[in-house]
Order: structure tokens, then sequence, then C-alpha cells
């Protein structure tokens, strides 16, 4: 099974999801994907998360994370010891999205997203200063990402297997051309997976 968490303001319906999606189906496996819509709130989008995650982890799950999915997907990929692929994720969403106090709407609807003060403290608390057995991670990072900085990326995920495309963006436009290894990472057996 494969976990793909979404970015900050995104949903299901997000470019990198939706090539996974149609990936995993061509590949006849539709039905190995989760990908919920998750809540601003960093904390109930953990407990939706480790929810899924719980039925499937360690043996049988890897997630995918995205932006600030990849931020969750880490935390998630430490407390469950499963292998989590990071597509230009964030480090600490608390340094960027104090900005992003407030509302808005969601990227892929005109609904209300409410963004509260007491979620950067949530994301605090879900901070991983350090991963451990950087094996069980595959770091997808653009140098041409207009809203992070791949170099913190880099540092943060050292001895992981590491993808550093040269430009791009954050979205990682051209990610269709990487999908087939980001899912090929997901199903190897994990002592494979460096």
């Amino acid at each position: 099974m494969i976990l793909y968490l979404h970015g900050f303001r995104s949903s299901p319906k997000s470019f990198k999801a939706r090539v996974v999606q149609k990936a995993l189906e061509d590949a006849g496996r539709a039905h190995e994907l989760i990908c919920p819509q998750l809540p601003a709130s960093p904390k109930e989008a953990m407990a939706l998360s480790l929810l899924l995650a719980e039925r499937h982890a360690p043996d049988n799950l890897s997630i995918i994370g995205s932006s600030l999915g990849g931020f969750y997907a880490t935390w998630l990929a430490e407390r469950l010891g499963v292998r989590a692929v990071l597509l230009n994720p964030s480090v600490d969403p608390t340094r960027n999205l104090e900005h992003h106090v407030g509302i808005t709407t969601a990227w892929h609807s005109n609904e209300p997203f409410e963004f509260r003060p007491e979620y950067i403290g949530e994301l605090a608390d879900l901070r991983v200063g350090e991963i451990t057995r950087p094996e069980r991670y595959f770091l997808v990072a653009a140098t041409g990402d207009e809203v992070l900085d791949y170099r913190d990326m880099v540092a943060h995920y050292p001895g992981a297997r590491q993808h550093v495309i040269r430009g791009s963006d954050h979205a990682i436009s051209e990610f269709p051309q990487y999908v087939e290894e980001v899912l090929a990472f997901c199903s190897a057996p994990l002592d494979m997976a460096q």
C-alpha cells in the first residue's frame, strides 16, 4: 500500500497525486493507493494518517509526501518504521507557514481553508530533528523550487537516496518522468532500497 500525503492547501487532486494514481492504475495496482484529504490541523492530519497507515504498517506500507506532506511523511516514517519518498519536502514548516495564518481557499476548490495560529505549535510538535535509518528515505528535490530551498532538504536527509533535479520547480512539473523510480522505491524490499 502507498499512502500519499499532499501539501499545504492541496488535495488528492494535486498534480503529483494524480500522476501516482494514474501510474498505479496503468500497472493494475489502483487499489494500493490511499490518498486522503488532509485537515488543515497538523494534529488532525497525523491522527487521520496514523489511522489509515497502521492498518498496513510496517510490512505493507510506503508513504509518498509532497511539500508539507513530506514533513508529515517523515514523522510517520520515523514513528511506524516504514519507507518514505519525499517530493520537495518542507523540512521546518514553522518557518514558512506562520505567514499563512488566516482564512483563504484550497488550491483545487473554492472551499474555505483556515490555518489557525495554534497549528504552528502542532507543526513544531511533529518536527523530526534527525532521521534514523536513512535507507528508508528517498528524497526528490528540485534546485529550482521557488517555495523551499533544496539545500535544506538535502542536508536534512543525509545518507538517504537522493535525486536532485537541476532546475524544475516546487510542483516538479516533469514528475511523470520520475514516478516509476518513486514507485520502484516504494515496492523494493527495505534492505534493497539504498
